[in-house]
């Protein structure tokens, strides 16, 4: 903070990061409340908050929104040790309260009594829409098999909208560039996947995370269905229940004759991690990727059957290709070990063949000194290398699906 005046210097012990003055809990019994370790933090806030992600005019800010654990309803308080305004005149703290009501839907609680009282009546919240999959995971802290259960809902079901509203406000704060949705839009599909858990004797539900899929038309008369948001709620991250989930909406989809394959928007690289170990174990048992024909190379046998049994664009099937071709390669063959190497490279060299044509364009149309310049950016080494790092890349990734699958 070198350079700044003293008044600067104060005024900057009122800047609070709103990761962490964000004090986020899902509410299962009113002990919670005041229990640090059902509290997590967003791993996002910029959208909110701007780009710094941070708060101006108070010192111990804390920004609570906790939520009931099934049905979403929401306690809203915010909370500080001091307000700029009130040691410096002529200096405005950031309206926190408003720029988080322009996310969370009205009808939240702003006192704790209120929001006890509407935890009580939990008892009364059910999963809406289809039951389409059970499960269990073995909790080793509790000692036991949890249940969850997972649901397709749409908005005809009573009470859905609402809680979807409370819902999707959690995007904002785990999805780097997350939006909100045309919930009118009838093209949309919602499944959500919930958690049975007992309290005092009853039987009540906990939102553990969802998807929403938007249905796109395909000419003359299928459809194309794209994932569009997906969210595990962060104290149910790493359980595998990412992977139920889009299993689940897969199997879902494999069913309908309309279905021409199933896509997904703008994937991260944990998404596409996870939709690598889903589509490897539904075709892992499909004929055409027999180790047999696997070491025979990529086929049109594999993308048809794909495509018409599983809903499985050519793109994924490539991919699946690979991961289940490594699996059948001994890599420490000399002879299978290149022939798997060039096989994946001659995919991934594409974007630099394209390059080339693109550089044979130039030399017929470009000035001598603006081919120079081109020539520059496309040094052959250096692709040589980003093709090896991409491959090694590659099957590290892939490596670690497979030992997931071995797991599974």
């Amino acid at each position: 903070m070198a350079g700044l005046t003293a008044m600067e210097k104060k005024l900057a012990e009122y800047k609070c990061n709103t990761n962490e003055a964000i004090q986020l809990k899902l509410v299962r019994f009113p002990e919670d409340l005041e229990d640090d370790n059902t509290t997590f933090n967003p791993e996002y806030s910029h959208q909110v908050f701007g780009d710094d992600e941070v708060a101006f005019g108070y010192k111990g800010l804390k920004i609570l929104l906790y939520y009931i654990a099934g049905n979403l309803s929401t306690l809203f308080r915010i909370e500080y040790s001091s307000k700029v305004n009130e040691k410096f005149d002529c200096v405005e703290a950031d309206d926190v309260e408003s720029k988080i009501r322009e996310i969370i839907p009205p009808g939240f609680c702003t006192n704790t009594d209120d929001f006890v009282s509407l935890l009580e009546k939990e008892v009364n919240f059910k999963p809406f829409g289809m039951l389409l999959h059970t499960y269990s995971v073995h909790n080793e802290e509790a000692g036991e098999d949890i249940t969850y259960q997972i649901y397709k809902a749409d908005m005809t079901c009573p009470g859905f909208r609402e809680y979807h509203e409370r819902l999707q406000t959690f995007l904002m704060w785990f999805i780097e560039t997350a939006s909100f949705i045309d919930v009118d839009d009838e093209r949309w599909n919602y499944f959500l996947v919930f958690e049975k858990y007992n309290k005092d004797g009853a039987t009540l539900f906990a939102t553990v995370g969802y998807m929403t899929v938007y249905n796109y038309y395909v000419y003359p008369d299928k459809t194309r269905p794209r994932v569009s948001q997906m969210l595990v709620l962060p104290p149910f991250q790493g359980e595998g229940h990412g992977a139920q989930l889009l299993e689940t909406v897969h199997r879902y989809y494999m069913s309908s004759p309309t279905v021409l394959d199933i896509t997904a928007e703008d994937p991260s690289e944990n998404y596409v991690k996870l939709r690598d170990f889903v589509l490897v174990k539904l075709c892992q048992d499909l004929l055409c990727f027999s180790p047999g024909k696997l070491m025979q190379g990529f086929s049109q046998e594999m993308v048809l059957e794909a495509q018409q049994k599983l809903k499985i664009n050519k793109h994924h099937t490539r991919r699946v290709y690979e991961i289940l071709r490594l699996r059948a390669t001994d890599m420490g063959d000399a002879e299978q070990s290149r022939s798997y190497r060039l096989d994946v490279k001659r995919r991934l060299i594409g974007p630099y063949k394209k390059k080339q044509r693109e550089l044979a364009k130039m030399r017929r149309c470009l000035r001598p000194e603006e081919l120079t310049n081109q020539l520059n950016q496309i040094d052959l080494n250096m692709q040589h290398e980003q093709l090896e790092e991409s491959f090694q890349q590659l099957v590290s990734d892939y490596r670690r699906v497979l030992e997931r699958l071995a797991q599974a």
